[in-house]
């Protein structure tokens, strides 16, 4: 069976990191004061290390708390009261006969879709591109967590994490949080084709009927008789779904509609949603970071949300007026020559440098 367990942390990030993109050229990262970036060489935290495993379930466990999937956080023992995500490891023993003694092998997902059986589960994994698999110690698992940077900054829903709030705005961050929680965010379902929700259809006595030989039914009724194909079809792609595979069933999208597995991914850039957490609005599932920036402007200099009405915008990018700066000198570029190249400033002086 599954088994579900907490992940262990990883080393940090933080200084002496050597950044992956500048192989070697950058010897640590250096954190700016508000840019998102190394000061050293201008990369992304990111590029130079990701952040743990547990400041992961840390930061999904404070993004679904006080939401309706907060069941899916546990409270940390001794930890002021901080709840952490429930992240669902997958652990697969498989027998290997290819040598004189039988041995096993161990496949360890990062994650897989909670509240399944593991035959399911690992249809489920087999339907999505095997690049993308989160599989322990694979591109697959770092992909995931990359995903899960870019798509839910902590930024993006803990005011105490950024520096573009003005006094005053705080209170409007936090409201703006408390909204998208009660009516946009979600977390996918992973179920057989008319079984999302836990088979929502009234139920008929033959769909309880099991053969004693086979696994118990899962809590969504995985194995219970499934629809004709070509009964259901994808959001994403139209395709008829078939009966007998694993789709993705977004609540607030209502149990009338279902994903193929690779198909549940963000409208606006088109990436897998990371442990199918998504944001509904306008008929279509979005990732954290681009629904934030549907409703409000995203600061293209610390790449926080700006919730003041007063800010700098050129060819369609949008600055605190604070940080509407120089990315070389950091000089304040509002009423002075600049250029504008890859969404960074540079002042005339820098420009001329490069």
């Amino acid at each position: 069976p599954a088994l579900f367990q907490m992940s262990g942390s990883q080393p940090q990030m933080g200084r002496g990191v050597p950044c992956l993109r500048c192989r070697g050229l950058c010897t640590g990262f250096e954190p700016h004061s508000w840019r998102k970036i190394c000061k050293s060489c201008k990369c992304s935290q990111e590029e130079h290390s990701l952040s743990s495993e547990l400041e992961d379930d840390r930061k999904i466990g404070r993004l679904l708390s006080d939401s309706k999937y907060a069941t899916l956080t546990a409270r940390l023992k001794g930890g002021d009261g901080v709840r952490i995500y429930k992240r669902n490891r997958m652990i697969v023993t498989n027998p290997n006969i290819s040598g004189k003694d039988p041995t096993f092998d161990t496949i360890t997902y990062e994650w897989a879709p909670p509240g399944l059986a593991q035959k399911l589960a690992m249809q489920y994994m087999e339907l999505i591109p095997k690049e993308l698999q989160p599989v322990a110690g694979t591109d697959g698992a770092f992909h995931r967590r990359r995903r899960l940077t870019r798509q839910l900054p902590l930024y993006d829903q803990d005011p105490a994490q950024c520096r573009g709030l003005a006094e005053g705005e705080q209170k409007l961050m936090e409201e703006f949080v408390k909204k998208y929680k009660a009516e946009a965010l979600g977390v996918g379902e992973v179920a057989l084709p008319g079984q999302g929700g836990g088979g929502k259809e009234e139920e008929k006595p033959q769909d309880k009927s099991v053969d004693p030989g086979r696994a118990p039914e899962s809590p969504n009724g995985a194995l219970e008789s499934a629809p004709a194909a070509g009964h259901y079809r994808c959001e994403t792609c139209k395709q008829p779904v078939p009966g007998d595979c694993p789709v993705v069933y977004a609540d607030r999208a209502g149990y009338s509609r279902q994903w193929h597995p690779a198909c549940f991914v963000c409208c606006r850039c088109a990436e897998p949603l990371v442990d199918l957490i998504y944001f509904w609005k306008s008929g279509a599932a979005w990732c954290g970071r681009h629904y934030c920036e549907s409703l409000r402007p995203r600061c293209a200099g610390c790449d926080e949300i700006i919730f003041s009405e007063d800010y700098q915008q050129v060819e369609g990018l949008a600055w605190h007026k604070k940080h509407f700066a120089c990315l070389e000198c950091e000089t304040l570029l509002m009423g002075k020559p600049f250029t504008l190249a890859n969404a960074n400033l540079l002042c005339t002086t820098c420009s001329q440098s490069r």
